[in-house]
């Protein structure tokens, strides 16, 4: 009798808990080169290395996968760019928007600068200038990117490389938007020095508009180096910083072991969240938890919107502790899902990907694990959920990259799954009525 249950539990699993599935894989990322010998040529030089091309963000585009490459080490070929979604398994990345625009200029020494601490020189911060002055379009690193309801990238680019070795500012951090029916470069935004700090480092962004208006846009920078979220008005063309205790790590939780790997982060706020519009003006939560955390918190987005009210002490307690994950929850990317009223997150000291519906608690217990498996998701790094309810999330093995070294074999990949189907049998699939 026990027997039979247990085969009959197990084929319930079977059938109505369904894993992710491994849709792209790579070994090396390879570039669609303008010719062979251009490639070469950049392997002869240096200027493309294959190991040092670590894929870490990616978007999705009606048929486009955008995939970022951030410049950690010299070598890196493009850092933008994408891939027609088919069915072909290591595909080959095509710069966006351009070859060009990806491209470092051959002087490495001639161009570098200082922005945001430390010391500036205003030659060297003149040429790196000239650098976007001479292609505005120019991509010099980026982490995470983000397609909005209006058909727009917006990327934020850091202006760093080499960042693991010898890191050159080529330009200051800036938010980049394009037009993704045409490619072109809307708008160049550049922070003000005065709102980038010594430790301060833009690997997120998140864009709060609807399609109904799509001039009454605001992004959402996470700077997980020095504890705030830097705001961006479109319509204005300005941003301000806004600075809670809530941005702010767990010194409980910066003890991390990813693939072996022990290592200790002291990032702060860096996964944020949008949840569906509640009226016609677009107001609507923004969830958001520290990676060195396994807290999740709240704000509502007019908060973050009204500049006077952001950045006084008056909006301290408009800010809500929604609860904890628990331990070993620790988290990059989140993502809310409309069709399910889930948000899913990834679980980088579980090699899995987790999921909670909003409508429920905020309790360990109500947190749902989507999938967890140690050779397919070591450090699921990003993820986002498309319009037609498909989740996309991409692991990379990024600590044994940045601390040890790549074993020989397929490192990088993206997986997919339904979201209504990836959560049968979790907390996540009911919520409460």
């Amino acid at each position: 009798m026990k027997l039979i249950v247990f085969i009959a539990f197990a084929l319930f699993v079977t059938t109505f808990a369904k894993k992710l599935d491994e849709k792209y894989m790579w070994k090396e990322l390879d570039f669609a080169w303008p010719s062979e010998e251009v490639k070469q040529a950049a392997i002869k030089s240096g200027r493309y290395i294959e190991s040092h091309n670590l894929p870490l963000g990616l978007e999705v585009w009606k048929d486009k996968m955008f995939i970022t490459v951030p410049r950690w080490k010299g070598g890196v070929a493009s850092s933008l760019n994408y891939f027609k979604i088919n069915d072909e398994r290591s595909p080959v990345l095509i710069p966006y928007p351009s070859w060009e625009a990806n491209q470092l200029p051959e002087s490495e020494q001639t161009t570098q600068a200082s922005y945001g601490g430390g010391r500036t020189d205003a030659k060297e911060a003149e040429k790196a200038d000239n650098l976007l002055a001479k292609n505005n379009e120019t991509i010099i690193s980026t982490f995470r990117i983000r397609a909005d309801d209006c058909d727009r990238l917006w990327v934020m680019d850091s202006g760093l490389a080499d960042i693991l070795g010898s890191p050159k500012q080529w330009a200051p951090n800036s938010i980049a938007v394009f037009d993704l029916n045409t490619d072109k470069l809307i708008r160049r935004f550049v922070i003000p020095e005065d709102q980038v700090k010594e430790d301060s480092f833009f690997a997120n962004i998140i864009i709060d508009t609807q399609a109904s208006d799509c001039s009454n846009a605001f992004a959402y920078l996470p700077d997980l180096g020095s504890y705030a979220v830097v705001v961006y008005d479109f319509k204005n063309d300005k941003s301000y910083r806004v600075k809670h205790n809530f941005f702010h790590f767990d010194p409980l939780q910066g003890d991390l072991t990813v693939g072996g790997v022990n290592f200790q982060w002291t990032d702060g706020v860096f996964g944020m969240a949008l949840g569906t519009p509640t009226n016609e003006h677009g107001d609507r939560t923004v969830y958001f938890h520290a990676l060195a955390s396994t807290k999740e918190f709240s704000v509502p987005n007019t908060v973050l919107k009204n500049e006077t009210f952001a950045t006084s002490g008056d909006s301290y307690y408009a800010y809500t502790l929604l609860g904890d994950r628990g331990t070993k929850s620790q988290a990059t990317a989140e993502f809310y899902d409309e069709k399910t009223d889930v948000i899913f997150y990834t679980q980088i000291n579980r090699d899995a990907i987790g999921c909670w519906n909003i409508k429920k608690p905020y309790t360990p217990e109500n947190q749902g694990l989507v999938d967890s498996d140690s050779h397919t998701l070591v450090f699921p790094n990003d993820l986002k959920v498309d319009d037609k309810g498909n989740l996309y999330v991409l692991s990379d093995r990024m600590p044994l990259f940045i601390y040890k070294n790549l074993e020989p074999g397929y490192n990088y990949r993206i997986l997919t799954g339904k979201t209504e189907e990836v959560i049968v049998g979790t907390p996540c699939e009911n919520a409460v009525q």
